[in-house]
């Protein structure tokens, strides 16, 4: 294992009362391999991406990448992990080449050496032909392969991608997911966190799910899924006084209690065998003179698993899930957002207090 936490507890005061944001939590990344957190917002996640990242220590319990404690020894390991936060810590009046630059300026690179690197990462991360405008001009998806890229200046270990597609559209998404895959491929092991069901599944060799502090499932994403039924039946009423009649024929094939929609005209419910249940369903919906306006199969979503495994639904907003910590000010939190991620794991910081 090149990850290993054991019991990992970190308390915030607030102004009413404790809160308790991990409560002993274990965790064990494989090397080369992807493992995601999956969480809704305030379930711990970005505050073990911190503890791991020694940017604040853990209350209780002990850290070790590549066997390297993190409490301990935290120069040292930063000096082979790579940082990418929520939001993209990027100079906005340099260009591409010199927000890297200046990265591998403060790993001790060299000018030389520096500023190889990060036209070696404009190329592999497409973006020769933007790569000397100013970051200012780029877009959603530009700024985070640029902010992805100064991570990966001194090709880390390890990788750590907190919500790294949190904001984009479904294109940029899907370009910085291949850009993660051929990290993998070339052997660099990365822990991320993600609200999304979808970005776990293109990913991640293994996810686990964190809720109030604490991990409460773990597996493939077909085994998470798999615990709330393999597939889904969905169909749409075109009355909705034909509900508890529908909702009595989906349960004769379901491996749960079906879910009624709040206007009564939609009825869902968990299967083991899609296709079968689908085409059983069906027919027995016909048999009763239940018309319909659409029926199909879909895949468990993320508040599918969540309200299985928790009893809530995830909440998807944008927010930062330690919002236990100190609060700071807009003008804080853009300071803050400005400098942390790619410079926040950069050997020559000083220890957290």
């Amino acid at each position: 294992m090149i990850i290993e936490a054991q019991g990992l507890t970190k308390t915030y005061q607030s102004k009413t009362g404790p809160v308790h944001a991990l409560t002993g939590l274990d965790l064990q990344v494989p090397r080369g391999t992807v493992k995601a957190l999956l969480g809704p917002n305030g379930a711990g996640k970005t505050t073990v991406v911190k503890m791991l990242t020694t940017l604040i220590r853990p209350d209780a319990g002990t850290a070790v990448i590549d066997g390297i404690d993190v409490v301990r020894n935290p120069k040292s390991v930063r000096r082979i992990i790579g940082v990418s936060g929520q939001y993209a810590a990027v100079d906005e009046n340099l260009t591409g080449f010199e927000n890297l630059e200046m990265v591998g300026r403060l790993y001790h690179l060299g000018g030389a050496a520096a500023r190889k690197r990060a036209q070696e990462l404009i190329d592999l991360f497409e973006l020769t032909a933007a790569g000397n405008r100013p970051v200012k001009g780029f877009s959603g998806g530009m700024r985070r392969r640029i902010d992805l890229a100064g991570a990966l200046v001194i090709n880390p270990k390890v990788l750590f991608l907190d919500e790294p597609t949190t904001g984009l559209d479904p294109r940029s998404r899907i370009a910085l997911w291949d850009v993660i895959k051929r990290l993998v491929a070339d052997g660099t092991t990365v822990l991320l966190t993600t609200q999304y069901l979808e970005e776990a599944d293109q990913l991640a060799d293994d996810i686990v799910v964190i809720d109030d502090g604490r991990v409460i499932a773990g597996g493939t994403s077909d085994q998470l899924k798999a615990q709330i039924g393999g597939h889904r039946v969905v169909v749409a009423l075109v009355d909705a006084a034909d509900s508890a009649a529908a909702r009595d024929i989906l349960a004769r094939y379901g491996s749960g209690d079906p879910a009624v929609s709040a206007d009564g005209r939609g009825v869902d419910v968990a299967v083991t065998d899609g296709p079968t249940a689908l085409q059983n369903i069906l027919a027995d919906l016909r048999s009763a003179e239940i018309t319909l306006h659409d029926a199909g199969m879909r895949r468990p979503t993320l508040d599918d698993v969540f309200l299985k495994l928790t009893g809530h639904k995830a909440d998807l907003t944008v927010n930062d899930d330690d919002s236990a910590g100190p609060k700071l000010s807009k003008r804080a939190q853009a300071k803050r957002d400005q400098t942390r991620g790619a410079n926040a794991d950069t050997a020559d910081l000083e220890e957290v207090k």
